[in-house]
């Protein structure tokens, strides 16, 4: 593929992936809240185990400091209950309270289910190949990314 092919694709490329990432802004903007902790609040109802902050780093590839600070509000503001994991001091699990559970039907399930109506009305065969080839772009740009920064140091 010629450059100039490689560059329009790019430009392409991050302007779809940024068109997406506003539609999620423009949600939680919409509905008072903060990037992270709409994504706080989505994790706790799509994962299918007990959350904890480690687990939310890790999900939501976010610092520990930005996932601290979003819990403490919401522990503040009386949707989340922050306990001690197992008797593990520096583990705590996270829980919806009544009123976050209400917070999360009013707002993230909504999303939830848009995105599964949306991600159903791709036939089955092309969502295989959307998944497998952003899993694959997104393998490549991490060893590419890591490869550059060894090459800086």
């Amino acid at each position: 593929m010629a450059k100039n092919n490689v560059s329009r694709s790019l430009f392409e490329f991050n302007n779809i992936f940024k068109k997406g990432d506003n539609i999620y802004r423009e949600f939680a903007r919409f509905f008072g809240l903060s990037e992270c902790t709409l994504w706080i609040l989505y994790c706790l109802r799509a994962e299918y185990s007990e959350m904890t902050q480690s687990g939310l780093c890790g999900s939501l590839c976010l610092p520990k400091q930005t996932i601290n600070s979003a819990l403490k509000k919401l522990e503040t503001e009386g949707y989340i209950e922050l306990s001690r994991s197992d008797g593990n001091r520096r583990s705590k699990e996270i829980t919806l309270t009544a009123e976050g559970e209400r917070l999360c039907e009013d707002t993230v399930d909504r999303l939830i289910e848009v995105e599964n109506i949306t991600l159903k009305s791709l036939p089955e065969a092309e969502l295989e190949i959307f998944l497998k080839l952003f899993r694959k772009h997104t393998a490549l740009l991490k060893n590419n990314v890591k490869e550059l920064i060894w090459e800086k140091k």
